[in-house]
């Protein structure tokens, strides 16, 4: 292995306080000199302010280093989607989607494409059945940024996009173009990004299934840290992590005892 891809809440950090040790490993990162790209499913926040937020916390890194579904959804718009583009993401997400074309807010048909982030709890009946509407005048494409299930807020597990892209897809019959994680595609990007082949790369995250299976079925190994959304039971969803560190802080560790095996 050669290079690794980090997920950021609840592996870098939870709300807004750095995990144990997240500070002194990305440190380690660069003393090293390892490739390293940090692949987040975030949607709710565009990627300049995650940026400033790493670097709230003592975490500065460099902007281009992140990927992020509004990122790869933007080219994927630019060059596959000509007119108008209904942009279900925050207010705040806007600003990763200015070169694209939007649609008015309160229009339920002329969508070229339909693009589904995390709404949070600007999600209602009101929402999604404009979604729906759309998706069922002229059948545009359903653009997923990310297929997560659900994450930890500091109030408990929380509903992500995945949940309403699924109702949406159930409901309107459209396979959803997922362009974030566990998306192969996505994965493949920030490899390109590294001009690393998958299985040099380990994917470290803290979803068994967008984080380690997403990334072991796009070629790379996969490993679980017992922080952030983890569970107990997901050691038992048939999923078999590469790797298995009980925080990020154990990273350097491991990596120099097997990143030759």
């Amino acid at each position: 292995m050669q290079g690794i891809l980090l997920d950021l809440d609840g592996v870098i950090y939870q709300d807004a306080t750095p995990l144990p040790d997240a500070v002194q490993t990305l440190a380690w990162l660069r003393a090293e000199g390892i490739p390293h790209r940090f692949v987040t499913n975030t949607s709710s926040r565009p990627r300049q302010a995650i940026v400033t937020k790493l670097a709230s916390m003592g975490m500065a890194i460099d902007g281009e280093l992140l990927w992020t579904p509004p990122r790869v959804a933007q080219h994927w718009l630019a060059t596959e989607v000509g007119g108008p583009v209904a942009l279900l993401v925050t207010p705040a997400t806007l600003e990763d989607f200015s070169t694209i074309e939007r649609l008015a807010d309160d229009a339920e048909t002329g969508a070229r494409a339909v693009v589904v982030g995390d709404l949070g709890d600007g999600w209602d009946y009101a929402t999604l059945n404009r979604a729906l509407r759309l998706l069922l005048d002229e059948a545009p494409p359903l653009l997923a940024l990310g297929m997560t299930r659900f994450w930890q807020a500091a109030d408990g597990l929380r509903l992500d996009v995945g949940a309403m892209v699924a109702a949406l897809s159930y409901a309107s019959g459209a396979e959803p173009v997922v362009l974030g994680k566990p998306s192969a595609a996505f994965f493949q990007a920030a490899l390109d990004d590294m001009g690393l082949a998958a299985e040099q790369v380990l994917m470290i995250g803290d979803d068994i299934v967008s984080d380690v299976r997403g990334a072991q079925r796009a070629g790379l190994r996969g490993g679980l840290v017992r922080t952030g959304k983890f569970r107990a039971a997901d050691l038992s969803s048939g999923i078999v992590p590469d790797v298995i560190l009980e925080g990020i802080g154990a990273l350097p560790g491991w990596w120099e005892n097997h990143r030759r095996t």
